[in-house]
């Protein structure tokens, strides 16, 4: 298959593969506020889906979509027979972890130490690639312990792009895999954005996307002038309005006109849909938690929420819960810095 038919598509913004926090639920919730960054699952490993339950690991809604099912292992052949049956599923593409430092990746020989091996990446995402109509892309790490040089990072590119891969999205810092948790591995090593930007001058032709410690559209419209996208983690769970504004400032579409009342009532739909089909409520719920963060009234919204979504909670519990949030500021339709900047220095009561 050539390389145009499967250029993935560029999309400016993602939200990163992060376990226990993206799953179907989170992304269904955030898609009601951009449209158009892409989307990532949390790691699937190839066990997971040929040994277990894979329609538990696979489904979502169509809502999602543009989805990457993100994989993990280092078997080839397991690794292909995965992505083909993402595809099956409806992915818009397929995303090798190269960057996980857990110890559960580490026990296996995937994530992260996969990059000591640059050759057995290829190998996978060849193999990956000749089952699939759809890209298949990598996200990686600046390096490991003993290949952590700027030019081990251009081996590793120049070698899994070869293969196929024509998305490589890098964290901007190194993973340490011994010594280090997987919390430390995102803050203790540090931020080297400048190899990120030089793998983008030397490799133009491909689509690099910048990882590590973006915060703000401010961060993610800098980083854009050297590279080709931005990936945000952590930032997009503790303030998922913070991309309300994404699709305007970077996808060049009309900010949606909705309030966030109006979002909290189609989560509350979809809370009680879920539900009917036996999914927990706290299971949906708790990705809300934090949605207030800074916004006066945000501490009794957690209150309500925490003591009462794991024992049969109400079936309005979302909508009472936001009741302790001013209607002014939940009326208000999406995408208004000005004001959106004097809420924000409100304090939290």
């Amino acid at each position: 298959m050539s390389f145009e038919k499967k250029q993935p598509i560029l999309y400016p913004v993602s939200v990163a593969p992060m376990m226990d926090w993206t799953d179907r639920h989170f992304r269904f919730f955030l898609r009601l506020i951009t449209k158009h960054s892409l989307f990532y699952t949390e790691m699937v490993t190839t066990g997971a889906i040929l040994r277990g339950d894979k329609h538990r690991f696979l489904r979502f809604s169509p809502e999602e979509s543009p989805l990457s099912l993100q994989l993990g292992g280092d078997n080839p052949s397991q690794l292909a027979e995965c992505a083909r049956i993402g595809e099956e599923y409806g992915y818009s593409e397929i995303n090798l972890n190269v960057g996980c430092p857990s110890d559960k990746v580490q026990e296996g020989n995937f994530g992260a130490c996969l990059m000591k091996d640059p050759d057995r990446v290829a190998d996978c995402i060849s193999e990956m690639d000749s089952k699939t109509s759809i890209p298949v892309t990598v996200k990686c790490r600046i390096g490991v312990r003993g290949k952590e040089t700027l030019e081990d990072l251009h081996e590793f590119v120049k070698t899994v792009s070869a293969a196929g891969a024509r998305r490589i999205t890098i964290h901007a810092r190194i993973a340490i895999l011994e010594g280090l948790s997987p919390a430390q591995n995102r803050t203790v090593p540090p931020l080297r954005y400048e190899d990120v930007y030089s793998i983008k001058k030397n490799f133009p032709d491909l689509v690099i996307e910048l990882n590590g410690g973006v915060r703000s559209i401010p961060e993610i419209r800098s980083h854009l002038d050297k590279v080709d996208g931005v990936m945000i983690g952590r930032a997009a769970y503790e303030n998922p309005f913070l991309f309300s504004d994404v699709d305007c400032e970077f996808f060049g579409v009309e900010t949606l006109h909705v309030s966030r009342r109006e979002i909290f009532e189609s989560m509350q739909e979809y809370v009680s849909s879920q539900t009917a089909e036996g999914e927990k409520p706290s299971r949906i719920l708790r990705h809300l938690l934090g949605a207030f963060h800074e916004i006066r009234g945000a501490r009794s919204y957690r209150r309500i929420l925490t003591e009462k979504m794991h024992s049969n909670p109400g079936p309005k519990l979302l909508l009472e819960a936001l009741e302790s949030i001013s209607a002014e500021y939940l009326d208000r339709k999406l995408g208004n810095p000005k004001i959106e900047a004097k809420e924000t220095v409100q304090p939290v009561v």
